[in-house]
């Protein structure tokens, strides 16, 4: 059973979702707003957060980049009516982990709210212990959900730190699109190249902000990427 807050301002909505969740054997909090649900983020311990996009108050773009911005890194799932590139690209380079456009099917959410659950939960499984992995200057503690670059620690989302976690496990190996989405979210379905990319890009920034030179992770051309051994 997972800790999952639904926030949507549509009433109807919400109580639909709620009862899907709660069905599915998930406790559920819901929110109608951005304020309200990060309220909720900040007091009560939670494994997901689902929010729609087009919130009052405070949107769900807005959510999401403040909650990235004080650190935390529960997994994070955007509902939007608004099907266009520029607003899922956004969203996944704000911290998203996914994004579901509307209409949607309950099923589908619950299977990709689902799919973010196994791999938090396979990270939680690793033996009490175990040593980080490091490649250069690269560390990830699988265990504590902790990455550092040189020493200084990267805050990174569970998507990011599962994709760098893959890197660092296999320096100098080509790592596809499709592997990666795998790797990083557990997911073996249809890969949007600009989905993976998106992951990727943010991943690099976040390592130049603390070295500006980095250039550790190769682009190759019609294949994907690698982490230079």
């Amino acid at each position: 059973m997972a800790r999952v807050l639904l926030v949507d301002d549509d009433a109807s909505l919400l109580d639909v979702l709620s009862l899907a969740f709660t069905d599915a054997g998930h406790e559920v909090r819901t929110a109608k707003d951005g304020r309200e649900a990060e309220a909720i983020v900040l007091r009560e311990k939670l494994d997901v957060v689902v929010t729609d996009v087009n919130l009052p108050h405070k949107d769900g773009f807005s959510l999401v980049r403040e909650l990235r911005a004080k650190g935390h890194t529960l997994p994070i799932v955007l509902l939007t009516s608004r099907d266009t590139e520029v607003d899922e690209i956004l969203g996944f380079d704000l911290g998203a982990d996914d994004f579901v456009s509307k209409p949607f099917s309950t099923r589908a959410l619950l299977a990709r709210v689902s799919a973010l659950l196994r791999r938090d939960t396979k990270t939680q499984g690793i033996v009490e212990g175990a040593k980080p992995i490091t490649s250069g200057k690269l560390a990830v503690d699988v265990e504590r959900l902790a990455a550092t670059y040189d020493g200084q620690p990267l805050v990174l989302t569970l998507t990011e730190h599962r994709i760098l976690e893959a890197f660092v496990r296999r320096p100098g190996i080509v790592l596809s699109r499709a592997r990666l989405l795998e790797l990083g979210r557990g997911d073996d379905g249809v890969v949007d190249d600009r989905l993976v990319d998106t992951y990727v890009r943010r991943l690099r920034r976040k390592i130049e902000m603390l070295d500006a030179k980095f250039e550790g992770i190769e682009t190759v051309i019609g294949a994907g990427y690698r982490l230079r051994s």
